[in-house]
């Protein structure tokens, strides 16, 4: 078997371990959007979801594996715990995927046989074969996980994994469940694996990672020194916890380091060729993408995306990088698609020159997707002199990634001051098609609009987090606002985008608000719903 030694194979997991985020939750549509753009990337695998977990899931997996998972993109993936209803259910979704995985996983860490599973090592011995020849009669490409394995014993843990290979598993997946291992350690646990499992040439060995003591990425390279070949990762290190390790580090850590790591291939030190398959130039586009969906903002610090990842503010770096980037730059900002081009479009430009610059910054729209878009340009280029690449993003983002319209923001206006009482004045578009308007007073102009929403679609929720950001310098830049509501122990999130930041801010309340709502219909509480949409 090809066990691609001379290269790292990337799984992303941002739609199954990356949702689990709190707050993270995503609709069919907004899961099928990251799967495009992550094929984009060039993920060689997508963990689509979990699909027995929920009908929403089973249906997500389903979808993305119809129209992501052709002949010519990338392998789609199912989790399935170690049970023939799981591992039926997850390869009933992947049907329509050219390529399709089946990731199925039993612990083997004595502390969850314990108090999780309530099994004996005896019985885990026998079940991990059996189901792993189960989820070969839906696919020939397994891969099996034994959950916490960094905690389990190793000589238990050996004797687990050769049984599951010679059950059919292609790939073996080594999990950090809980982010305990050290560098050094993780090396080891592969590095053991590799020794120590007989049938081990026969599957690829790959790692997953959490980020509890912020060692994922640092283990993840160990791993590769000692011989995984697949790496479990998610964009912007979302997931459960601390996250997991994170996609564009690792890429990045290859494509910068790869010299160093070479060898660890079995190739030439000096060879440039990639060691991955990922197009290194829609990081950060992908990187927003899921930032904007899942309402988890990047922190400003973050490696490789984050926004000050390539600022210099010091005078002596700022002097540096004058004389010669490579002073204090280890990579250049375009190789992960951050440019600080500006385009030669404004209210004068046309549909047809719009659209052309959408396609050289790699995005893909539908007729009707551009129509909005365009419409929402045009506002903009009436209010800015200079339209950037920047601002084109944020419109298209803002335009083509929100929820489906159930309510509908329609007219707003805010009157405030120091010496006056914020009040705003707002119409809503129900999902009945009624246009109700009201008016709130508030602490502040953004405070007065969210009571103002509230009295019209008196839909229940607690706002837990508000956060604003520039697209890009001066005054009359555009605004970014990231909203995340509460309700029923969910969280829901929203986006936004508009030189009037109130006006950004009033769209991501309705937008996070039609999440939760479209949430509560795929529950089918139809009368509660009749009942809170009834002002």
């Amino acid at each position: 078997m090809n066990t691609q030694s001379d290269r790292i194979i990337i799984f992303d997991t941002t739609l199954r371990d990356g949702e689990q985020s709190p707050g993270a939750t995503l609709n069919v549509d907004e899961k099928l959007l990251i799967a495009r753009g992550l094929a984009r990337l060039g993920v060689d695998i997508i963990e689509a979801g979990f699909p027995y977990a929920s009908p929403g899931d089973f249906q997500a997996v389903q979808k993305i594996a119809e129209v992501v998972g052709t002949e010519d993109g990338p392998t789609i993936c199912g989790l399935a715990r170690a049970t023939q209803a799981d591992i039926k259910r997850a390869g009933e979704a992947l049907k329509p995927a050219a390529k399709g995985r089946i990731h199925t996983f039993i612990a083997t860490s004595d502390i969850h046989l314990k108090y999780k599973l309530k099994k004996s090592r005896e019985e885990v011995l026998a079940i991990a074969p059996e189901m792993v020849a189960y989820a070969k009669t839906f696919t020939n490409d397994v891969e099996f996980s034994p959950e916490d394995a960094g905690r389990s014993d190793p000589e238990f843990l050996y004797e687990v994994l050769e049984r599951a290979i010679a059950a059919g598993a292609t790939t073996v997946n080594i999990p950090d469940t809980v982010g305990y291992l050290t560098p050094s350690e993780f090396g080891g646990l592969i590095r053991g694996i590799k020794e120590n499992v007989p049938n081990i040439d026969q599957a690829i060995i790959s790692v997953h990672g959490h980020n509890d003591l912020g060692l994922a990425v640092a283990n993840f390279l160990e791993a590769v020194k000692n011989g995984a070949r697949q790496l479990e990762c998610t964009i912007n290190g979302i997931g459960e916890r601390a996250g997991n390790a994170a996609l564009e580090e690792l890429v990045m850590a290859l494509y910068v380091r790869r010299q160093y790591f070479n060898p660890f291939l079995g190739r030439p030190p000096e060879s440039e060729a990639p060691l991955t398959n990922i197009d290194t130039q829609q990081i950060y586009k992908t990187s927003r993408l899921v930032s904007n969906l899942t309402g988890m903002t990047v922190q400003p610090n973050k490696a490789i995306v984050g926004a000050n990842a390539f600022a210099h503010e010091s005078g002596i770096h700022q002097d540096g990088i004058l004389k010669n980037k490579l002073t204090y730059e280890i990579m250049d900002a375009e190789s992960i698609g951050l440019t600080n081009n500006q385009i030669i479009l404004g209210k004068h430009s046309g549909r047809h020159a719009f659209g052309n610059r959408l396609r050289e910054l790699g995005y893909e729209l539908s007729d009707t997707e551009l129509n909005k878009a365009f419409l929402s340009f045009k506002d903009v280029a009436d209010k800015k002199k200079e339209i950037t690449d920047w601002d084109l993003e944020a419109i298209v983002n803002d335009e083509t990634q929100q929820p489906p319209e159930l309510f509908r923001l329609e007219y707003i206006q805010v009157s405030c001051g120091d010496r006056a009482l914020p009040t705003a004045t707002v119409t809503i578009r129900t999902p009945n098609g009624k246009e109700l308007t009201d008016a709130a007073i508030g602490t502040g102009p953004v405070d007065a609009v969210y009571k103002a929403i509230n009295r019209v679609v008196n839909v229940p929720n607690q706002l837990i987090e508000f956060a604003v950001k520039s697209v890009t310098e001066g005054i009359d830049a555009m605004g970014e606002v990231t909203i995340r509501l509460r309700y029923a122990g969910r969280t829901y999130s929203g986006h936004a985008a508009d030189t009037d930041i109130i006006v950004a801010s009033a769209r991501a309340y309705v937008s996070a608000l039609n999440r939760l709502y479209g949430s509560l219909q795929q529950q089918n509480s139809q009368d509660h719903l009749a009942e809170i949409a009834t002002p």
